[in-house]
Parts: structure tokens; C-alpha cells; sequence
């Protein structure tokens, strides 16, 4: 049986700043596009057998940069939907929110009465995405591209812990961890591992 290996994208100036950036599509920054080329090293001799991306152009990019060729993009990869959070950090939201936690708290509606996302909403399109991967683990690795809350879900989901346990498994920008079995049961292989970089 293959990995399951994701990928957070490289660096772009919202995460950088520590901004919540679910739907807004930014570009890496230089440090992302170089977070992402060096991924390139890890991947390489893998049996991959699948690449699946979010739709976002800094998942796409870093697929592209890490040497992968996009099998599919899956909407259901796309970041937390943050609503009326979107573009803000934690920090100013507690400025506002004393002790506001994304995990325990969610996020309140945006423009327009715009909804965003609880972490159950989350945790059923990480389980969309685990149901449509899996057979193809049987014949090698599978890669996801995507981004820090939503694969930080998924890792969660993988475990059969329920989503907002997600919060557990903080999640650097272009890093690679890999998700397996052990004696049939689900694992973290590795976690958090940042590309070699010059």
C-alpha cells in the first residue's frame, strides 16, 4: 500500500503575515516558490501514482514547482472558508474576540451574509477527498496539494479522530508529511518536513 503524501503550499504574503486566507487566491511570495522547488528532492523515486491539488493557483504553483504534473484539482481540497475572517489574523480577531480560537470558536458570516465554514463543513469535504484517494493508494502514493487547516482536518480524519482535533497538528508552508499504515491501521509516517533548501 502506497503514502498518502501532502503538501502545504510554499509561502504567500498573507501567511506570512499570519492572515487567514481561505478563498482569496494569492501568489507565493520568492520564498514560497522556493519552499515548493525544494520539495522537488523528497518526492523524487516515489511511486506516484496520483497528484490531486486544490484549486487555488499557490497549491497549483507549488505542485508544478515541486516537479508534479496535476492529475486532478479537487474542490474539496480548498482552504477553510473563513467568511467574514478572511484576511485576518488571529491576533486581531482576539483584539475583538478575547481568546477567540478558530478550532472552538468558527468563524463568523462575511459580506453579504456570507457564511463560511464550521469545522464539521471541513471535516466532510476532507472525508469526500480521503473516500475518493484511497483505492488508488492500493497501487502506489498518492500526493495533495493544498493548504494548513484543511489538510490539518484531513490528517485528523485519517486518524478517525473527528476534525477539530486537526488543531493538534500545526503546519508549516511548503512542507511534506506523509500519512501511512502500520499492521493496517492509519499512521503519521512524517510530519511538518521542510525541503531542503540552499
Amino acid at each position: 500500500m502506497g503514502e498518502l503524501i501532502i503538501l502545504r503550499h510554499g509561502e504567500t504574503e498573507w501567511s506570512r503575515a499570519r492572515r487567514h486566507t481561505g478563498r482569496t487566491d494569492l501568489p507565493l511570495t520568492a520564498r514560497g516558490e522556493e519552499q515548493a522547488r525544494s520539495l522537488r528532492a523528497a518526492l523524487e523515486g516515489r511511486r506516484i501514482v496520483r497528484a490531486v491539488s486544490s484549486p487555488a493557483e499557490r497549491a497549483r504553483r507549488t505542485a508544478e514547482l515541486a516537479g508534479l504534473a496535476v492529475d486532478a484539482v479537487d474542490p474539496d481540497l480548498w482552504e477553510w472558508d473563513y467568511g467574514g475572517y478572511e484576511g485576518i489574523s488571529t491576533a486581531a480577531i482576539q483584539e475583538r474576540r478575547p481568546g477567540w480560537f478558530l478550532w472552538d470558536d468558527g468563524v463568523v458570516p462575511g459580506d453579504a451574509g456570507h457564511p463560511g465554514e464550521d469545522v464539521g463543513r471541513v471535516g466532510a469535504r476532507a472525508d469526500a477527498v480521503l473516500g475518493r484517494v484511497r483505492p488508488d493508494l492500493d497501487e502506489g502514493d498518492v500526493v495533495l496539494i493544498a493548504h494548513g487547516h484543511v489538510l490539518r482536518v484531513l490528517t485528523a480524519r485519517w486518524l478517525g479522530l473527528e476534525p477539530r482535533l486537526g488543531r493538534l497538528f500545526a503546519l508549516d508552508t511548503g512542507t511534506l508529511s506523509t500519512l501511512g499504515t502500520e499492521h493496517d491501521r492509519p499512521v503519521i509516517a512524517s510530519w511538518n518536513v521542510p525541503g531542503h533548501t540552499r
